[in-house]
C-alpha cells in the first residue's frame, strides 16, 4: 500500500465538455492498465495537486475509484502553457509484485565540502532525472550522487556514479556509463571569455562599417568646371 492516496470519481464527460469541468475545479485523468478498459475520471483540483507533487513520477499512489482501491504512478501530466494550471493527468495502474518503469530525480549532494567549492567554482547539473526500473515498493523517490570529490573544472560527475539501490536498475540498457550528469565550471574566467568575445564582435562590426563608409565615398568633383584631363569647356578654348 501506498501512503500517497487519492480518490477519483467516474467521469462521464469528454471532448470540450471538460472546459466546464475545470472551471467548476476539477482535473480530468484516465487510469491505464489493470483490468478491464481505461477508466475516465476525475478529482478536485487542489486534493489532486498536492498528491502529484507529492508523488511526481517515481511513487506509488493508492487510488480510489468506484470503491475499489487500485496502486497507480503518475505516467503523464498536462499543463496550460498560459496559466500553468494542471488540465489532465494520466495514471497508469501498477502491481505490487511486477517491475514498473518510473522517473526518479538525481540529487548531487556534498557539494559544499568538495576541493571545487573553495575555488568558488559552479556545478552544473545537465541530467536531472533518470528511468530506472524496480517493483512499486522499491522505487526510490530520489537516487543521491556524491559530488564531495569535484575538485577541478576537468571534473565531472557521469551515470557511472549512481549508486542504485537494491532492486533497482536502470530502464535504459543503453544508457553509456560515461553519459554527464553534472560538470564544474570556472565563473569567472567564462565571465572573462565572455567579455572577450563581446569586445571581438564589437571590433569587427566597427570594422565593416568602416570599410563600407570608405567604399561608399565619391571621387570629389573637379574644380572650375574643369575635367578630368584638366582641359576646359570647349567655350573658353573658342575664346
Amino acid at each position: 500500500m501506498s501512503e500517497i492516496k487519492l480518490s477519483l470519481d467516474k467521469r462521464t464527460l469528454t471532448g470540450k465538455k471538460l472546459a466546464s469541468l475545470r472551471k467548476d475545479g476539477f482535473i480530468p485523468s484516465v487510469v491505464y492498465g489493470g483490468e478491464g478498459e481505461p477508466k475516465l475520471a476525475q478529482s478536485t483540483y487542489n486534493d489532486t495537486e498536492k498528491v502529484l507533487k507529492a508523488a511526481g513520477y517515481h511513487s506509488t499512489i493508492d487510488l480510489t475509484v468506484d470503491g475499489k482501491t487500485q496502486m497507480a504512478i503518475v505516467k503523464n501530466i498536462d499543463i496550460d502553457p498560459v496559466s500553468r494550471r494542471i488540465i489532465n493527468v494520466e495514471f497508469q495502474a501498477v502491481s505490487a509484485d511486477r517491475a514498473i518503469e518510473a522517473t526518479t530525480p538525481i540529487k548531487l549532494v556534498g557539494y559544499e565540502n568538495s576541493e571545487a567549492t573553495k575555488l568558488h567554482y559552479t556545478l552544473s547539473q545537465v541530467m536531472e532525472e533518470i528511468e530506472v526500473k524496480a517493483k512499486p515498493s522499491d522505487l526510490p523517490k530520489e537516487l543521491e550522487v556524491d559530488a564531495s570529490k569535484l575538485a577541478t573544472t576537468d571534473d565531472k560527475i557521469t551515470v557511472a556514479d549512481i549508486v542504485l539501490p537494491k532492486g533497482v536498475e536502470l530502464a535504459d540498457k543503453e544508457m553509456k556509463p560515461e553519459q554527464v550528469i553534472a560538470t564544474v565550471y570556472d565563473p569567472a574566467v567564462e565571465a572573462a571569455q565572455r567579455e572577450a568575445e563581446e569586445k571581438a564582435a564589437v571590433e569587427a562590426a566597427a570594422a565593416a562599417e568602416g570599410g563600407e563608409s570608405a567604399e561608399g565615398e565619391a571621387a570629389p568633383a573637379a574644380e572650375g568646371g574643369e575635367s578630368a584631363g584638366g582641359e576646359k569647356p570647349a567655350e573658353e578654348k573658342a575664346e
